[in-house]
């Protein structure tokens, strides 16, 4: 695979890796799913409510483990030599985690265990039984014994700055205080209050700050930073503005998706776009709200703001007329006459379903609402989305912006 810059690419990070050519990438940045048997959820900022990934693991931690071992070796082979890595986890695995990168990276490569206080996030119950977790943990290792690294400092106070220029007026108030592996003053997305401006909806969305740190330490101007877990895309919007080269990878098309609108919303139209679903069978492969999501955005609609019991309306086209998706072949009349029931009840007289193929009677059953009820029903099969993906970059980049 050629090695591109701007890049976001949509699918398997193992398999994407396994591209990627040796020693290319100055900096990673991973933040995997960690170990903690949860299922989040989106709430993007558009007010809808989507699952967002699966972070369970049925094997347990062993399974796990092999899973993260497969590709924190395809991490550490596309490193450079003077390339660092910082891998973020919590309690859940790090000590699993710790271990299985000494291993791949060499103990003698391990630099520092970094401890991030996350501030006062909202939403933690104070139990009487134990500790409120306050912090995150990072390991930071380097593929050889030459790496980069720019001390990074805290600034001074102002009245500090005060004190010496009136007792040390020869030492330096120019750099600050040296920052030490326990980082404090960057507050999680979670603290109430913080962050409003970055906040994009995506459950464990990392601050700018925090990412800041890390790419001004371990990386210079033009460097190629990875993030092989891009999330919501902080990584590279950081590394976009520090005048760094980036590649993002994300196995989800909606988080791909919003990516490319924060980056293009943000700095015009830079980002190249890979793997998107292309074909029927790639599609038909998709989790369910995957699926759901891919169409939505296709089409520049929105997604129902009702997480359950939407009532059968799955969003809104760009014209908010309300759609139905279905993840199905041969959709037949008993799904097109409980569509008009629901857009009935929800007052409207017109609304499309999406799915793989329709029955002879699914386009019956439309003919007959159009006659006797007024009801205008259109079945739209997928295919048709994708031999219609070849609109103009301007549409598309236009569209991107108004969707951001």
């Amino acid at each position: 695979m050629e090695l591109k810059t701007s890049t976001i690419y949509c699918g398997d990070n193992l398999e994407i890796l396994r591209g990627l050519p040796d020693k290319c990438v100055d900096l990673i940045y991973a933040d995997p799913p960690f170990f903690s048997n949860r299922h989040y959820e989106i709430i993007w900022n558009d007010g809808a409510e989507l699952k967002a990934f699966k972070d369970r693991w049925k094997g347990g931690i062993n399974q796990y483990i092999k899973w993260m071992r497969d590709r924190l070796m395809e991490c550490h082979r596309v490193l450079k030599d003077t390339g660092s890595m910082y891998l973020h986890c919590d309690w859940h695995a790090n000590a699993h985690l710790r271990i299985l990168m000494d291993r791949i990276f060499g103990e003698q490569y391990f630099q520092r265990e970094i401890i991030w206080d996350l501030g006062n996030p909202s939403g933690y119950k104070s139990l009487g039984h134990n500790w409120i977790r306050g912090h995150d943990t990072l390991f930071f290792y380097t593929k050889g014994a030459t790496k980069i690294f720019n001390k990074q400092y805290e600034p001074y106070s102002e009245k500090y700055k005060i004190f010496l220029r009136k007792h040390r007026p020869n030492q330096s108030t120019k750099k600050g205080i040296p920052i030490t592996d326990v980082w404090k003053g960057i507050q999680s997305m979670q603290c109430q209050g913080v962050q409003v401006k970055e906040r994009i909806g995506y459950p464990t969305q990392k601050p700018e700050a925090l990412l800041k740190r890390v790419i001004e330490a371990s990386s210079n101007i033009n460097d190629i930073v990875l993030d092989p877990f891009c999330g919501c895309g902080t990584t590279i919007s950081v590394a976009q503005q520090l005048s760094r080269r980036w590649i993002g990878i994300d196995v989800s098309p909606t988080a791909c998706m919003k990516m490319e609108a924060r980056i293009t919303k943000k700095f015009g139209s830079i980002v190249e776009l890979i793997g998107m679903p292309a074909t029927i069978e790639h599609l038909d492969s998709l989790e369910p709200f995957q699926f759901q999501s891919w169409v939505v955005h296709r089409i520049n609609g929105s997604p129902s703001n009702r997480k359950v019991n939407d009532k059968g309306i799955d969003g809104f086209d760009f014209y908010r007329n309300p759609i139905q998706i279905k993840q199905s072949k041969r959709v037949g009349r008993n799904v097109v006459d409980n569509f008009e029931t629901a857009i009935r009840r929800a007052g409207y007289n017109e609304g499309l379903i999406y799915a793989f193929s329709f029955t002879r009677g699914a386009y019956d059953e439309v003919a007959r609402a159009s006659n006797d009820d007024n009801l205008n029903i259109k079945l739209v099969n997928v295919a048709d989305l994708l031999n219609n993906a070849t609109i103009s970059a301007s549409e598309r980049q236009g569209q991107l912006i108004n969707k951001a």
